[in-house]
């Protein structure tokens, strides 16, 4: 268990240091951020009736998906794992006295905890003293805030689980380009990550609902505005947990197998 926490320190130090890019990243957030929020305004203004989130709430859960952006992003997977499959370095990690799912894990996670520490603050504080009704919201009560900082790790950790599949499908293809952009963009629109997972057709929410893609961010997001009920937020949390346990120990699983079969070629 020490050397990866010693894994996690060192990519979490080494992130911190990445102030230049978090800079950058945190105004194209706010364009971002602000172009989603004008965009849902002109939908809004035309049939406020029509969406099952209000405007207040739609906001919200847009300014906390840029503020957490780096914890659920799909398409900021680690260049540096898929590399080490296809160049045949993997063959220094195998020979190392550790599993790689728990080191790729903790590296993983602690690469997404850095990048995010370093964005959210300046988005949520400025966010914050935006005037209604462009800024976010306080949560909508104590426990609602508790409950979101508990699924928020708990989303955190699904999409890191899913990462870990992605990266062990790797050492079964030639390149790894084709599996992650498919994978990046599946679950970049089927997690919330375009629109709220709440204003896709109602057959549809309903199995995605059930799948691992909306145990990611769709639940923190929703959680803190308040726009999931008593029922709905027990289910959810309970599909986090079970989701995160199937996820881990089918990454495991492939990645076990993957170190039986793994073969390097050259010299």
């Amino acid at each position: 268990m020490k050397e990866y926490l010693s894994f996690f320190r060192l990519r979490f130090s080494m992130g911190l240091q990445y102030r230049a890019a978090a800079l950058a990243g945190v105004v194209t957030q706010f364009a971002w951020g602000f172009m989603l929020i004008m965009v849902f305004r002109a939908f809004y203004e035309a049939d406020p009736e029509a969406f099952p989130m209000t405007f207040s709430a739609t906001v919200s859960y847009l300014w906390l998906q840029q503020a957490f952006l780096a914890l659920f992003a799909t398409w900021m997977m680690e260049s540096e794992i898929f590399d080490t499959v296809v160049n045949g370095n993997i063959a220094y990690e195998l020979c190392r006295p550790i599993h790689i799912y728990h080191m790729w894990f903790s590296r993983s996670l602690a690469n997404r905890l850095s990048r995010a520490l370093l964005r959210c603050m300046p988005i949520l504080l400025v966010a914050s003293i935006l005037p209604k009704p462009y800024g976010i919201e306080a949560p909508a009560s104590g426990m609602h805030f508790v409950l979101f900082l508990i699924t928020l790790l708990l989303g955190l950790f699904v999409t890191v689980a899913f990462c870990m599949l992605v990266y062990g499908l790797t050492f079964f293809t030639i390149s790894a380009q084709g599996v992650r952009m498919v994978f990046a963009s599946m679950l970049d629109f089927f997690s919330g990550g375009v629109i709220p997972i709440p204003f896709f057709p109602e057959k549809l929410r309903t199995v995605i609902e059930f799948s691992p893609f909306a145990a990611m961010q769709n639940v923190a997001l929703r959680v803190y505005s308040g726009s999931m009920t008593a029922a709905q937020m027990q289910r959810t949390v309970a599909l986090q947990v079970f989701w995160l346990i199937v996820l881990v120990l089918c990454g495991n699983l492939l990645c076990r197998y993957a170190e039986r079969k793994v073969t390097v070629q050259g010299g």
